[in-house]
């Protein structure tokens, strides 16, 4: 089910536009002036283009004042898909405890460019001590009488 709302959460705003395209092209048609800008719009950032056309459609073809906010909300949303793809795609989302492809390759220094010591892995617990030995099995019991050997 997860994997069903990604899809749908990524795909959704670029159905939301060939909808939109087949049923009010001429929206579309104003609010780009070229073919291109959509084209880019749809593969790279869906949710501002979409925005955009919006906007436009509803203010009559002039995007201005709190319209700016729905746009910068729409290229936060495009950038955040972006983040997040790849974060887990270097395995450092946050329900992985540990990255086996953090751990393959070499961390590097941001400032010497020097390969940096690998991560800190929590220490082993010290072993057991053993317990004290039994008594062997040659051991005769003192004759009677005697006292016993200390």
């Amino acid at each position: 089910m997860p994997c069903l709302f990604v899809l749908f959460a990524a795909f959704a705003p670029r159905l939301l536009l060939i909808f939109l395209w087949i049923a009010r092209p001429n929206v579309m048609g104003q609010a780009f002036e070229t073919f291109l800008i959509p084209l880019l719009g749809f593969i790279f950032l869906p949710f501002t283009t979409l925005m955009w056309v919006l906007l436009w459609a509803s203010s009559g073809g002039n995007v201005t004042g709190l319209d700016w906010v729905w746009i910068g909300i729409a290229v936060l949303l495009d950038l955040g898909h972006y983040a997040g793809g790849a974060a887990n795609r270097r395995g450092m989302s946050a329900s992985s405890a540990s990255a086996p492809a953090m751990a393959a390759a070499p961390m590097m220094s941001s400032t010497s460019g020097a390969p940096m010591s690998a991560p800190m892995t929590p220490p082993t617990p010290a072993p057991m001590p053993e317990p004290p030995a039994a008594p062997s099995a040659d051991v005769t019991p003192p004759e009677a009488g005697e006292p016993p050997s200390a």
